[in-house]
């Protein structure tokens, strides 16, 4: 009797859950508008940011040509100018490389644009516990059956999805800006890809909810996303590298989630895989996916009310 009830109860709650969680995406897909704003948000981020911090262009061919003054006067003949522009343009590529891992910036740039949207949406998710406390429907959730961590659970997992298919479509968008795969990717890398993106948006939008779920003034959530999105994005490996950086930055960079989040999607899609580091990055995230999403469990039970 007693497996019965177990079973039941595991049902309801997923019953719940599912439930919750649909309402959520409801509000995202069925307004056209918004949906078309989430298609087109990435494209335009990737296109304009993309474009204007295109630092390939800085060590282009092109950027190491001779002018026509060195050549009179150092003498040179063509042999020597054509081999001093040939090494020239492939010290250009090997610049990018030894500082980026590769030889395409717009490729390593895509991948922080794949991290900062996940940030950006996951955000809101703490702003929702504020909308629904506002506008009353909080209150008719907390009373039902349904516990109040699957409350958590279902703005998180929402966030998630739809960070996640925003990746997907800035992915899509980066082949025809010039996104290159390493040597080593293989499709089934993607799995690795998305399993990161789950596991940071889960963690991330476990900290936010846990930040608002007092709140009941939309300042609040609106403090926090200004307080927090410019370091989480600059102060990780989004567009530039962490051993680059100066030392103080280093430090907070090396305990940002983002910034494993990004290495490790970068060592799935563009570097030759190291698969140490790979399973490093992985351990980081799940555990600050972990902790976090305990943290707003708990908070859930003890401080989520009407």
């Amino acid at each position: 009797m007693s497996e019965t009830n177990g079973r039941l109860n595991s049902r309801s709650k997923l019953h719940g859950l599912w439930a919750l969680t649909n309402r959520e995406l409801k509000k995202w897909y069925k307004a056209p508008v918004v949906f078309l704003l989430t298609l087109i948000q990435p494209i335009i981020w990737l296109g304009l940011l993309g474009n204007a911090l295109n630092l390939g262009s800085l060590v282009s061919p092109d950027s190491f040509a001779i002018p026509a003054q060195v050549i009179t006067q150092l003498q040179l003949s063509p042999s020597q100018v054509s081999g001093l522009q040939q090494l020239f343009g492939n010290l250009g590529s090997q610049i990018l490389q030894s500082t980026f891992g590769t030889t395409s910036y717009i490729s390593f740039m895509a991948v922080g644009m794949m991290a900062f949207t996940a940030l950006f949406t996951t955000m809101f998710s703490g702003m929702s516990v504020v909308w629904d406390r506002r506008l009353g429907f909080l209150n008719k959730v907390l009373s039902t059956p349904v516990s109040r961590s699957v409350i958590i659970l279902s703005k998180v997992l929402s966030a998630t999805l739809r960070s996640m298919f925003q990746a997907l479509i800035i992915l899509i968008i980066a082949i025809p800006f010039g996104f290159q795969l390493g040597a080593s990717f293989t499709p089934l890398n993607l799995l690795g890809v998305f399993a990161m993106l789950f596991l940071v948006c889960v963690g991330l939008s476990s900290m936010f909810i846990a930040i608002n779920i007092r709140s009941s003034r939309i300042e609040t959530p609106m403090a926090v996303m200004n307080l927090l999105n410019l370091p989480l994005t600059f102060a990780s490996s989004a567009f530039f590298p962490i051993d680059k950086m100066p030392m103080w930055l280093q430090a907070v960079a090396n305990v940002n989630p983002m910034s494993y989040t990004i290495d490790g999607i970068r060592q799935l899609l563009i570097f030759n895989t190291n698969y140490t580091q790979l399973a490093w990055d992985f351990a980081y995230v799940g555990i600050f996916a972990a902790v976090l999403t305990t943290i707003g469990i708990v908070l859930s039970w003890r401080y989520l009310n009407k």
